[in-house]
């Protein structure tokens, strides 16, 4: 529970929120091209296919954020890591 709680936290993190987002970005604007490009060039747009949208740009910066902190713990839990990137991901727990 302790890590979910941690993992919440980290998706409003500054440092976490940039990357996450020109991830999302990126790969959220490839997936929808993919995903719900002929629908909207034929204007087949509805207020599904929308919330799909949404889904579409959210789960890239969710992983993304994911694998920083996750990254952040395991750097935490190594000895001999930086003092400083083990004392951010401590507070990040």
């Amino acid at each position: 529970m302790r890590m979910v709680k941690g993992y919440i936290v980290s998706l409003f993190d500054p440092e976490f929120v940039s990357t996450g987002f020109k991830t999302a970005i990126f790969v959220g604007s490839l997936l929808f091209v993919i995903n719900h490009g002929l629908a909207l060039w034929r204007r087949e747009m509805n207020l599904e296919r929308w919330l799909s949208v949404i889904a579409t740009y959210a789960m890239p910066y969710l992983v993304n954020v994911y694998g920083q902190y996750s990254y952040r713990r395991k750097l935490s839990t190594q000895p001999g890591s930086l003092s400083g990137g083990a004392a951010k991901a401590q507070s990040i727990h």
